[in-house]
């Protein structure tokens, strides 16, 4: 879309007098439902009017991340892998970064290792273009299982064939543990990364799928050698919580209170500024995606403004939900939540009592 055709901004005109009645008369009618309490002020930030005028639209800096050159510093979360509305999603998704300059990354592509019965529904490279990052996803299970088999080249394979950047490694005990089907890790997560690394010709990333992780796991990631870590806190949607809604036998219950462990986004944030003011030295991950419970452009803003290391935020449920209703809803919300972004760039500070 280009900036003269945005109908979040248009040009200013002169107002005729019936249009300037019937705008005080909403006012005389609204004025009552627009009481925001000192109790409701976002206390994050310092709101700043003095400094700055109205943000043209593509006023955001470029950034670059993983490599490439974004304009928007919105990452599209893995979300979809070979599902009935796979293909639709993953190609709204992918003409939306081309529009709007995201990066991608795709939902498990387990599908695609030995088969390309699916490839079609992952191959967006072609919609999404060259310039931006595309990253195929693949869990810690199922490279558990090619590393044992002897079958890591299937991973290269995959990469070449969905034309990718690299390979996001998704870590997900919970989930595989509540689900009725799910997957047993024979050993530590980070024995199996590091392992992938020793081998690996591409970039790889490093996700939770939406319980966070501590300290200490945070700490171990970003002393190797990764392109990313994606945050996936906790906030959004909770996939053991979904997995134990699944089950039908009488685990169900007794497991239930494991759903609730886990870390948000903030407190994540917070232990990875804490590890960059720990270390003597630069980190050998410099590259952060936070993710997870990021309802709107505000908690994008400040997360990513508080971040000492490099930082773009990801979504899922809500681009997922746009996506799903077609292409024009999708991008409607994604100019909606640029256009937020360049306000807060504009006109909102972080405050140093919130800031992580």
């Amino acid at each position: 879309m280009k900036k003269a055709d945005s109908p979040i901004s248009g040009p200013l005109i002169a107002e005729s007098p019936g249009t300037a009645e019937a705008r005080k008369a909403d006012h005389i009618e609204l004025a009552f439902q627009s009481r925001i309490s000192s109790g409701e002020l976002d206390e994050r930030f310092l709101y700043e009017p003095m400094f700055s005028g109205h943000p043209m639209p593509g006023s955001l800096p470029d950034i670059t991340f993983l490599g490439k050159t974004m304009r928007t510093p919105i990452w599209v979360s893995s979300m979809t892998g070979g599902a009935t509305w796979a293909r639709t999603i993953n190609t709204n998704l992918a003409r939306a970064c081309r529009q709007f300059g995201m990066g991608m990354g795709l939902g498990s592509c387990r599908s695609l290792l030995t088969s390309d019965e699916h490839l079609a529904d992952f191959a967006v490279r072609p919609l999404l273009g060259p310039d931006l990052p595309l990253y195929a996803n693949l869990g810690i299970a199922q490279l558990e299982v090619l590393i044992k088999q002897g079958d890591l080249h299937l991973i290269d394979s995959l990469i070449q064939r969905l034309d990718a950047d690299g390979l996001i490694i998704h870590v997900n005990p919970l989930q595989e543990w509540f689900q009725p089907e799910g997957d047993r890790f024979e050993q530590p997560p980070l024995r199996t990364i590091q392992q992938i690394l020793d081998k690996a010709t591409y970039p790889v990333m490093v996700k939770e799928v939406g319980q966070g992780m501590g300290y200490h796991s945070l700490k171990a990631l970003l002393h190797l050698p990764l392109a990313a870590v994606d945050l996936a806190a906790a906030g959004g949607t909770n996939f053991a919580q979904l997995e134990n809604l699944r089950r039908t036998d009488d685990l169900r219950e007794h497991w239930a209170p494991m759903v609730r462990v886990g870390h948000d986004a903030r407190q994540m944030v917070g232990w990875i500024n804490q590890i960059v003011r720990e270390k003597k030295g630069p980190l050998s991950c410099q590259q952060i995606i936070i993710s997870g419970g990021v309802h709107d452009f505000l908690d994008g803003y400040y997360l990513t403004r508080s971040c000492q290391l490099t930082s773009i935020y990801g979504q899922a449920s809500a681009l997922l939900r746009y996506a799903r209703e077609g292409e024009e809803p999708l991008f409607r919300y994604l100019e909606a939540q640029i256009r937020g972004l360049e306000m807060a760039q504009a006109f909102l500070q972080i405050k140093e009592e919130a800031s992580l």
